[in-house]
């Protein structure tokens, strides 16, 4: 008789343990498929990051040769003749007659 709750008790233990191994495995399994996922988010992030990182460097780029650009005496002239009908003082401006 002392056999039987013996095994019995064996049988029982071993059956609960695997139960909360199993149990353990899944919760594990389901973690590690959202930490895969919410990585697979940061990993787009990123990048979309990154790409908006690279436009605004070219646009601070394109700004700064603006930039530059505006301070020069070529510039100035440019839009001196064009927008205000500048003249140098050896120009002269020839108009076609309607």
């Amino acid at each position: 008789m002392k056999k039987n709750s013996r095994t019995k008790k064996r049988k029982t233990g071993r059956g609960s343990i695997a139960v909360i191994v199993i149990l353990l495995l899944v919760v594990m399994s389901v973690q590690t498929f959202r930490l895969y996922n919410k990585n697979q988010d940061y990993i787009a992030e990123e990048e979309e990051l990154q790409r908006q990182l690279e436009e605004e460097t070219e646009r601070q780029q394109e700004l700064s040769d603006y930039e530059e650009n505006l301070d020069s005496d070529e510039y100035t002239e440019k839009e001196a003749h064009n927008k205000l009908g500048m003249l140098y003082d050896n120009e002269t401006i020839y108009r076609e007659e309607d």
